[in-house]
């Protein structure tokens, strides 16, 4: 029986896969097109989001975000997420409305096709150099300055023990203090359980119900870099919360 379902869970990842490949490939003019020009990111951000939906819902992935308060589109945030499979990135487009830029780890300018999100309109971070990811966080701060908000997972990569999360970095909260933008915690509560980070013949994968809560923005108006850990910790909290608040509520059924 194990057998069975692990090769259904195989062949749903396959489905799952080529349909991100043939849709890139499908929709690759236009995103070629939209990113030429930083004028029409914002075009290139709707399409985004509606490319997300297409990898979510033909292999059968539905969502659900919960909004703890209304988001400005006025406003410059810093997103700060859990990270536990690769279902966050395409879930991020589905939770947050409004234009953002995410920072992505260097590894991904050598994924074909797809390294052309990172060109111009996204950041990439080299994670095993302290100049580069310095140099990731002032192109960072210089896009708040610009009125962009901003979106990372402060764990680095994806937690192989989710949803238990991985030390965060300082980096998030740095910006967020020293641009004085609000920081917005974000749980992707249940995708390590739909589409698991395991070699492709092992972990869970199937179609199912992203869960996604969006928090309350925490101000950080008045904070220097000495509230830095206390932010921190009041991010990590937060998120760390609505997991168990999860599994709590799937123990008691």
């Amino acid at each position: 029986m194990q057998y069975v379902k692990q090769f259904f869970m195989v062949l749903w990842k396959i489905f799952f896969v080529l349909n991100f490949g043939l849709t890139l490939i499908l929709f690759y003019p236009i995103f070629f097109v939209l990113l030429s020009r930083k004028e029409w990111f914002p075009k290139a951000f709707k399409m985004m989001q509606f490319w997300a939906r297409v990898i979510l819902y033909i292999p059968g992935i539905r969502f659900r975000v919960k909004y703890e308060s209304k988001l400005s589109p006025n406003k410059t945030y810093v997103y700060c997420s859990n990270h536990s499979s690769y279902l966050d990135i395409v879930l991020s487009y589905c939770a947050i409305p409004y234009y953002f830029v995410f920072m992505g780890k260097r590894e991904l300018q050598k994924a074909p096709l797809f390294r052309i999100f990172f060109r111009e309109m996204n950041i990439l971070v080299d994670r095993k150099s302290t100049i580069g990811s310095h140099r990731s966080l002032e192109e960072a701060a210089k896009k708040i300055q610009e009125g962009e908000s901003v979106m990372l997972f402060p764990e680095g990569t994806i937690s192989r023990e989710s949803p238990k999360l991985r030390a965060f970095k300082n980096g998030a909260f740095k910006l967020a203090i020293e641009q004085q933008v609000p920081i917005v915690p974000v749980t992707f509560i249940n995708n390590w359980k739909l589409l698991q980070d395991r070699p492709f013949l092992q972990g869970l994968s199937r179609p199912g119900l992203a869960l996604v809560e969006v928090h309350r923005p925490i101000s950080t108006k008045g904070l220097t870099l000495d509230d830095l850990l206390t932010l921190k910790a009041q991010v990590q909290n937060t998120i760390e919360k609505s997991l168990h608040d999860y599994e709590q509520k799937n123990k008691r059924k």
